[in-house]
């Protein structure tokens, strides 16, 4: 089994080396030099005044660590087997860079030789400690079985502040501990800060005990050990609690009382201690490797789900979101682009419609001006006056229906520009529609129409056919009374009849001509109007094809511009995601392998074998 558990030991080393891990590299180094060595260190920590010094020195039945008169532990204190009773203290050179806090190269440490006498001194950090060294320790030697088994004790300064990991750690990287026992007095339940301690040393150390000392000062030390098991199970802290009494164990030592010994509960302590050294090479290694592959797992695999998560992340926001931009943005241009020319279209095909009626109405309405006009008018008259009035009022129309086109031009050139607000570019073309000035010399000058004139000699003439019939009328029915045919009363009737003639055929020539006048001037706009629609039809073409132009020119710089855009996102996305995904299949594979290396660690701790075979050792 030992071959086992350093197998897997040994590959977590080779993980750690992969991964670049230096730091957990020594640290893993350092735990399998720990597990081959034979020896059991057992680190004793809490609170000030609970009794770990006195525990001490009731294990190995000897008064080696200073109690009492207010003395205090300041140094870690080592008590290990040696055949002669022997005290040092042992100073680490301070710390250079490159070489971890508490570690010294072989041959550097300082030991300074302690007399009995001095030890509670050393311990109190006032004898035998160099000032301005390094961590010191006292290292303090006797022949006794229990120590000669393997087991080393290491008796730890109080901390007011237990719950502090920091010195917890630190205490426990110096010492390099396989168990810990932590210290609690019966006077009182555990604290929540010897609790906190509890959790964060069973995180490293497989083999934690809780230690109940002074059952011999408390009469109820059961109810409070009661208390504190429930108090460890509530925590989900791992860990045996042990009443003792330390007083009884070096009473009944030095009275050699069994029973007393019993009743002091240090058998089950010693018991457990030797059971420990008998199964470190087995149960404790194995449940160490199993720790050691929990927190070296945790600490590779915490960058490396954080890098997997981090490229996740910039798979939504990194090159592949610009390349999904970029075709967004394309899509768009091709939208914008079929909106843009409908609008064009649309707008273009209503202003030449409104321009049309708009220079339709303008013109109905001089013509029926024009026929007010000429029902009392005679054109042979007016027609000087109403020739100007006309050109004017054909000039002012067909500057309206200009003004009215370059309006409505702009607007549309406006309403087209507004499908590219969201591009930010000033899209309106460089061109302004002003009214041509000329437009007044362009409409052309009515001729008067040729109209029938009332002569005088057709006055004659008709006159003397009116009077004609109304003489020979006259006549004959004055011959029926016996009178001449040219008498008075026919001669006054045929004057009558005849300036009547001349009257009615005045008026029928005057409506001739207002006729043929209202004919020629209809004539005459509706040529007028056809020209200035054909030239506004002109007009607005030729906008059109200008903003076309523009508008389609605009197109492919921006289509241009987002294409190549695209194309550069997307060999971006191409590059990135081939890395990407080689990074990511790297790291799923190294997360495989720290999942397989934690598996078979826990197998460990389960008493099984491995799942797989692993590399031979180093």
């Amino acid at each position: 089994m030992a071959g086992i558990w350093l197998d897997v030991l040994d590959e977590i080393a080779r993980t750690c080396r992969e991964h670049g891990r230096g730091d957990l590299l020594q640290a893993v180094r350092q735990k399998r030099a720990q597990l081959l060595d034979p020896t059991l260190r057992v680190l004793v920590i809490g609170e000030p005044n609970q009794g770990k010094s006195q525990l001490v020195n009731a294990i190995v039945n000897a008064p080696v660590c200073p109690v009492g008169d207010g003395r205090t532990t300041v140094l870690p204190t080592v008590v290990q087997h040696a055949e002669v009773a022997a005290a040092a203290v042992v100073q680490v050179p301070p710390p250079t860079p490159g070489r971890s806090p508490g570690t010294a190269l072989p041959g550097t440490v300082e030991r300074t030789p302690v007399p009995v006498e001095q030890i509670p001194a050393g311990v109190a950090g006032s004898y035998g400690r160099r000032p301005g060294g390094g961590p010191a320790y006292v290292e303090i030697g006797l022949p006794r079985a229990l120590l000669g088994a393997g087991l080393v004790l290491v008796d730890t300064p109080g901390a007011d502040e237990i719950g502090t990991p920091a010195g917890v750690a630190s205490v426990a990287a110096l010492n390099r501990a396989d168990a810990v026992l932590l210290v609690s007095d019966s006077t009182r339940e555990l604290s929540v800060a010897e609790l906190n301690v509890l959790l964060h040393v069973t995180r490293a150390h497989p083999n934690v005990l809780v230690v109940q000392t002074k059952i011999d000062l408390v009469p109820d030390w059961r109810a409070v050990a009661d208390r504190n098991q429930r108090h460890l199970a509530e925590a989900g802290v791992p860990a045996a609690l042990i009443p003792v009494s330390a007083a009884l164990r070096l009473r009944a030592a030095a009275a050699d009382d069994r029973d007393l010994n019993a009743e002091s509960g240090f058998p089950a302590l010693v018991a457990r201690l030797h059971r420990d050294l008998a199964g470190k090479a087995d149960v404790l290694a194995r449940a160490t490797v199993g720790l050691a592959a929990r927190t070296v797992v945790e600490q590779l695999a915490a960058p490396l789900r954080a890098e997997l998560e981090s490229q996740q992340a910039e798979e939504q926001s990194g090159p592949m979101s610009r390349l999904h931009a970029a075709q967004r943005e394309v899509e768009e241009l091709r939208r914008c682009s079929v909106r843009w020319q409908n609008t064009l279209n649309d707008e273009m095909a209503d202003l030449l419609s409104d321009i049309e009626y708009d220079l339709r109405e303008r013109t109905r309405q001089i013509l029926r001006e024009v026929d007010d006009a000429f029902d009392t008018a005679d054109p042979l008259v007016a027609w000087d006056t109403f020739q100007e009035w006309l050109s004017r009022n054909l000039t002012e129309a067909a500057e309206a229906n200009h003004e009215w086109l370059a309006q409505r031009c702009d607007f549309v050139a406006r309403r087209v520009a507004g499908h590219f607000a969201r591009y930010g570019y000033d899209v309106l073309p460089p061109w302004s529609m002003t009214v041509p000035e000329d437009l007044a010399g362009r409409t052309p000058e009515i001729e008067q129409p040729n109209v029938d004139r009332f002569t005088v000699s057709q006055k004659v003439i008709t006159g003397m056919k009116g009077s004609y019939g109304g003489l020979l009328m006259f006549g004959l029915a004055m011959t029926l009374a016996g009178m001449p045919m040219i008498n008075p009363v026919s001669i006054g009737a045929g004057a009558l009849f005849g300036g009547k003639s001349i009257r009615d055929e005045s008026k029928q020539l005057l409506r001739r001509r207002q006729a043929t006048a209202k004919t020629a001037i209809q004539r005459h706009v509706d040529d007028y109007f056809v020209r200035v629609v054909k030239d506004c039809r002109d007009t607005a073409r030729q906008v059109q094809r200008m903003l076309r132009d523009h508008f389609a020119a605009l197109t492919e710089e921006l289509q241009e511009a987002i294409v190549q855009s695209l194309r550069t996102a997307k060999q971006a996305a191409d590059t990135d995601a081939a890395a990407r995904d080689q990074r990511q299949r790297e790291i799923k594979l190294k997360m495989t392998r720290l999942a397989a290396l934690y598996d078979q660690a826990q197998q460990l701790t389960a008493g099984r074998p491995a799942a797989a075979p692993l590399e031979p050792r180093a």
